[in-house]
């Protein structure tokens, strides 16, 4: 099939690419040319494993390409929408990037005879692909759902790190289409994947994905707060969770406390959903507690340092500042919040990640950014531990310097862990 895909960030890119593995041939259309031909160029934008092998495979094969030039999307049979939806100062999704590229696709697709179809994969609120972005493709296009146009939900359950891994080898695909054709249409993009397929309605899938997100935020929250509870009692919560996990009906995934959650989706879903649920008068309790306890988490990183030495004056080290490993994200990042405040205590602050500091230097300019884990510990008095990368797992690194592990990945002879 041949495919278009508007917008090249996380979800974009790598679906695009994905695409391109399965056997389809992909357009991806972004607005920044910068971005464009560095993906043309064969270098991501974007740091995920493998991302860069297949984008040079399929754009040497022809099967891929980057462009600037909405009027491509003409010469393909299926557009999915992958443009950001980020929060606003309420909690609310902003959706102009999903409204104007509908709109722009919309006014394209007026020129074109036949069918297409248009399948969302931005994270939107349920009912958001029925209600809003269906009636203005429809209205710029001229075309009704039906033989000319066909309109489809289908949520992406990427983990940034494995998000090339988690495409081609998914748990599952929900498919929320306004007909049967166009769910078949959609479902035949896969038909080289082994996972089970859910075929549903557009807004019940909008809703499996925040509640997906917002049920692991959850869990998220609700093992720190345990963890801190062990901590107090003298407990390793490391070995309290390895037997609650052993019954069947919780299981050991999601159950390492640390200091908070954090990327593009969990706390913007969790928010979103809360921010709908103010708007029709519920009542929220537990995804307000899910976001008030990941909000302290990580303050606790400082204040356990504070605990042990006088922080101001002190130089710290800093390993890991993306929000996870296997990516350079650091939005809503842990690492955002410890440097910020270590900065305001007065710490002078050494950091590194192998991936993420092009992206925190951007934010943060009084921070001594080191090539290497050495590199960040030497000359320091402490060192924290924010992103559970590899290679700061190794307790030889350390000597007898002062570790506040947020992560739990090490044990050393001067060890402070967060929840543990």
């Amino acid at each position: 099939m041949k495919v278009s895909v508007i917008g090249t960030g996380y979800v974009g890119l790598v679906s695009g690419v994905c695409f391109s593995e399965l056997g389809h041939d992909v357009v991806c259309v972004d607005t920044i040319k910068e971005k464009v031909d560095r993906i043309n160029a064969g270098v991501p934008p974007i740091f995920e494993e493998g991302l860069e092998t297949l984008l040079q495979k399929h754009l040497a094969d022809g099967s891929f390409h980057a462009t600037l030039d909405l009027k491509e999307v003409l010469r393909t049979d299926m557009t999915f929408l992958c443009v950001g939806t980020p929060s606003l100062d309420d909690g609310s999704l902003d959706l102009r990037y999903v409204l104007k590229a509908s709109e722009d696709l919309g006014k394209l697709l007026n020129q074109k005879r036949g069918r297409h179809v248009v399948v969302v994969k931005s994270t939107v609120l349920p009912n958001t692909t029925r209600d809003v972005i269906s009636p203005i493709i429809q209205r710029t296009s001229g075309k009704r759902l039906g033989d000319e146009l066909g309109m489809a939900m289908n949520p992406e359950f990427l983990k940034e790190g494995m998000a090339v891994a988690d495409f081609l080898g998914p748990d599952r695909v929900v498919i929320g289409a306004m007909d049967e054709r166009t769910c078949e249409e959609v479902a035949s993009l896969y038909k080289a994947i082994e996972a089970p397929l859910m075929r549903t309605d557009p807004s019940t899938a909008e809703m499996i994905k925040m509640a997906s997100n917002a049920f692991l935020a959850a869990r998220i929250s609700l093992v720190n707060e345990l963890g801190n509870l062990s901590k107090e009692l003298g407990l390793d919560f490391r070995e309290v969770a390895k037997g609650v996990g052993l019954d069947p009906r919780i299981g050991p995934l999601f159950l390492r406390a640390g200091c908070g959650f954090g990327g593009s989706c969990f706390p913007k879903d969790v928010r979103s959903v809360r921010a709908r649920g103010a708007e029709l008068g519920l009542r929220t309790e537990m995804l307000d507690a899910t976001l008030s306890v990941n909000e302290r988490q990580p303050l606790r990183v400082v204040d356990l340092l504070q605990n042990k030495m006088d922080v101001d004056g002190t130089t710290v080290a800093v390993l890991g500042l993306a929000f996870k490993p296997g990516t350079d994200d650091i939005r809503e990042a842990s690492s955002l919040t410890v440097v910020a405040e270590l900065l305001r205590r007065g710490a002078k602050v050494r950091a590194y990640d192998p991936q993420a500091m092009p992206n925190f230097k951007r934010l943060f300019k009084d921070v001594n950014y080191c090539g290497s884990t050495k590199e960040c510990l030497a000359g320091a008095r402490a060192a924290l531990i924010l992103t559970e990368w590899k290679e700061f797992a190794d307790p030889t690194l350390y000597g007898d310097m002062l570790v506040v592990d947020g992560r739990g990945i090490t044990k050393t002879n001067n060890y402070e862990g967060i929840c543990w």
